[in-house]
């Protein structure tokens, strides 16, 4: 099975990551941003990463991009990932080309990203619901509009992989695996998406790196 993909910018996705060592390193420095509160670090990061859908045993590109981070007092960290649509493309029985635009679009208070850190390693939880626009199959327009999308969210697990640390200034890796949800209005092809895409076992991997503290 074959695939190929591109991109084009576009606010999608938002996941966090920061440490608590690194935190509690530089809690002195003044945190800025309009949602921080007294106390709060902000860190902003460049991030590129890739997410593998298993159905169609396809490679999604994920940035590159900026990642800004909050961590508080506390050790409850936030986070914001604009990530633009991206266009991608499979083969179905070897032969039959499926092309779509797919867009993550982030669900819950301040990007949909919550989680918790401990020293060198970060563990947040990421909710997102997928839409897919300009579906085609063989070339022909499938008509999805713009209402094809997951019936729920999906739900990333996004961490620090185990043996790997995490620095406040160099960054790190992240990764999680998840289920991607049924979809839902996209007309007559919606039980062939449903047959392509939806299902458990698909993986989001994310490189952060060159740290920028604000203020």
């Amino acid at each position: 099975m074959t695939h190929r993909t591109t991109h084009r910018r576009r606010p999608a996705l938002r996941v966090a990551a920061v440490t608590a060592a690194g935190a509690l390193a530089l809690a002195a420095v003044p945190a800025a941003g309009a949602d921080a509160a007294p106390g709060d670090l902000t860190v902003t990061y460049d991030a590129v990463g890739v997410t593998h859908i298993a159905k169609p045993n396809n490679d999604i590109p994920i940035g590159p991009t900026t990642l800004v981070t909050t961590v508080s007092a506390t050790g409850a960290i936030t986070g914001s990932l604009d990530l633009p649509p991206t266009k991608t493309t499979f083969s179905v029985l070897g032969f039959i080309p499926v092309s779509a635009t797919v867009t993550f679009i982030p669900v819950g208070k301040g990007g949909g990203v919550t989680g918790t850190l401990k020293p060198g390693k970060v563990r947040t939880k990421a909710k997102f619901i997928l839409r897919l626009t300009d579906v085609t199959v063989a070339g022909i327009p499938a008509g999805v509009g713009t209402t094809c999308q997951s019936t729920t969210p999906a739900i990333i697990p996004i961490a620090t992989p185990v043996g790997e640390k995490f620095s406040i200034i160099d960054g790190g890796n992240l990764a999680g695996t998840y289920t991607i949800p049924p979809f839902a209005n996209c007309g007559l092809t919606t039980s062939i998406i449903n047959l392509l895409i939806p299902g458990p076992d698909n993986t989001l991997k994310i490189t952060i790196s060159n740290g920028r503290l604000a203020g």
